[in-house]
């Protein structure tokens, strides 16, 4: 497997697959191709069905000089690798073709072609749970311990950064008001959610502030703030609001907390290799049910739960999000999006509960249920996989 560092990314929302992606390999393509009179791409399946209400089109043009992009759009067209491609053509002024490049965007922010999959550089020996459990259990480890070993001690520099622009953004939510850019008009409601639960008390104020922390973050990330994948934009809200939550409430130091991220990067990096985080490639249960599942075993991990617990966490918030369609409404990553973030930042903290209450025993593996949301991603019709032809998207 690969670093966690490709499961937290720092940038711009609102889509990792739909505008970070696409952003990275525009500026390889432009590097390459300086004095190209005319740059035209083609975006297929995914990227053309939903591009728009991502803005695809918008960071695809910025990252151009001058009035050089065409873009076609191929919604009818899904390549064989992953149904978000694109192919980059670079024209001189007699429209010679200078350049060509097919790639791509495989969720997360990472973009990957022919060469780059060839490429990868794989630092961890395991690419199960089962198997870093067992070596947790055997040489007395904690999982956070497993991803500093084989990543180094900088790796929590890199966690220390990460949680800093988490917070900022979780900040910035909690003040900017308004409504979201794009047709739906879309206010925003994490300030309002987050003054309603000053005024409560006991559960309910805790569980109104993870809403809230949720909401900003994914609010911001709709507006095209500033965020950190975990592991997409689309489903950036839910380990932030998590660890933001418990940190306040339970006056955790940043050093447990940048151990519990590391934990969520692990959880979620098992799932990016052994199934996907694609809303494209099995729905929106590889990105919310993903982001859950990271939240669940990092705050398991946070209450003093050994690693099967952490590993029981993180297995039921993939479980109970098994089948989630993508169908976001309009193709903005706004409706069901940011709700959903809410709502799985809740049931994150159900699921530490229910496991930290538990042995850490289960039938069902972590790996199984990542093998079982592969399968169902594979059987969901394409009109679920963010595509915006189906569920939600065709109600309004």
């Amino acid at each position: 497997m690969e670093s966690i560092r490709k499961i937290f990314k720092k940038g711009y929302g609102p889509s990792s697959s739909h505008t970070m992606g696409p952003r990275y390999a525009a500026e390889q393509f432009r590097k390459r191709n300086e004095s190209a009179a005319l740059i035209e791409i083609t975006l297929y399946g995914s990227l053309a069905a939903t591009g728009k209400g991502h803005l695809t089109d918008k960071v695809l043009h910025e990252s151009f000089p001058g009035d050089k992009v065409k873009i076609i759009w191929e919604k009818g067209t899904v390549l064989p690798y992953h149904p978000n491609g694109m192919r980059f053509q670079a024209f001189d002024n007699n429209r010679g073709l200078l350049d060509e490049w097919t790639v791509f965007s495989v969720g997360g922010g990472d973009i990957e072609d022919e060469k780059t999959r060839l490429q990868k550089v794989n630092i961890y020996p395991h690419t199960n749970m089962n198997d870093i459990l067992l070596w947790c259990q055997q040489n007395g480890r904690t999982l956070w311990e497993y991803v500093e070993l084989h990543e180094g001690e900088q790796i929590l520099d890199f966690l220390e950064d990460t949680w800093k622009t988490i917070k900022d953004s979780i900040n910035r939510g909690l003040e900017n008001e308004g409504v979201m850019p794009g047709p739906l008009n879309l206010t925003r409601k994490a300030s309002t959610y987050y003054i309603r639960a000053k005024s409560t008390a006991g559960s309910l104020q805790k569980r109104a502030l993870v809403f809230a922390y949720a909401l900003a973050v994914s609010e911001e990330n709709a507006a095209g703030g500033l965020i950190v994948t975990a592991p997409t934009c689309g489903s950036c809200g839910v380990v932030p609001a998590v660890l933001y939550h418990i940190q306040n409430t339970y006056s955790y130091s940043d050093t447990r907390i940048l151990r519990a991220l590391a934990t969520a990067g692990l959880i979620g990096n098992l799932v990016k290799e052994n199934a996907s985080i694609s809303g494209a490639e099995v729905g929106c249960q590889g990105e919310v049910g993903t982001a859950c599942a990271m939240a669940a075993g990092a705050a398991t991990q946070l209450f003093g739960g050994t690693p099967s617990q952490v590993e029981y966490a993180a297995e039921m918030g993939i479980e109970h999000h098994l089948g989630l369609t993508c169908d976001p409404v309009a193709g903005l990553v706004q409706i069901p999006c940011i709700e959903r973030n809410a709502i799985a930042a809740g049931r994150a903290m159900d699921a530490s509960a229910y496991a930290i209450l538990s042995d850490g025993q289960h039938r069902v593996s972590f790996d199984k249920t990542v093998l079982a949301m592969k399968q169902t991603g594979h059987d969901l019709p394409d009109i679920y996989k963010e595509t915006s032809e189906g569920g939600l998207a065709i109600q309004f």
